[in-house]
């Protein structure tokens, strides 16, 4: 039986894939529980439909990204932390602190879309941070830890 998946099924395929199933396999599990539709030819034909509609929404949310990373390209950003006569940091600088002072420059994003390539930053120093403004587009920003 031809069925379209609406959501990815381990071992059978991802979302809009069209599969040939068992109809046992379709009729008693696969389209009770919502994962899936007959494929018919309207509903390939909608698929079809959906999908161009959907790529051509994610090219421009793309360009946008795109556009957000080269204004990003160059930035510096200072980030201040409380610190020892040494040099080390009270606690630690992560995503957060990071986040904050991109919101600071005009820039919202997502603390969770933020990589330090350090696992923690405990003393005063420059470091570089990954943001990822797409699944196809990041950048890097070089930020410096100093002394409040």
């Amino acid at each position: 039986m031809e069925i379209i998946l609406t959501q990815e099924v381990i071992n059978v395929g991802s979302k809009d894939d069209i599969v040939n199933v068992k109809n046992g396999y379709a009729r008693n599990y696969l389209i009770p529980n919502g994962m899936a539709i007959v494929a018919t030819e309207s509903a390939k034909k909608i698929l079809a439909e959906n999908i161009r509609q959907r790529a051509h929404k994610e090219a421009k949310v793309k360009e946008e990204a795109t556009q957000l990373a080269k204004k990003m390209e160059g930035l510096k950003l200072t980030i201040g932390a409380k610190t020892s006569s040494k040099g080390k940091i009270f606690g630690s600088v992560n995503t957060i602190q990071i986040a904050e002072a991109l919101a600071a420059q005009g820039f919202n994003v997502d603390r969770k879309n933020i990589l330090i390539k350090e696992d923690i930053i405990k003393e005063v120093g420059n470091y570089t941070a990954k943001v990822k403004l797409h699944k196809e587009v990041s950048v890097e920003i070089a930020f410096e830890i100093v002394s409040e």
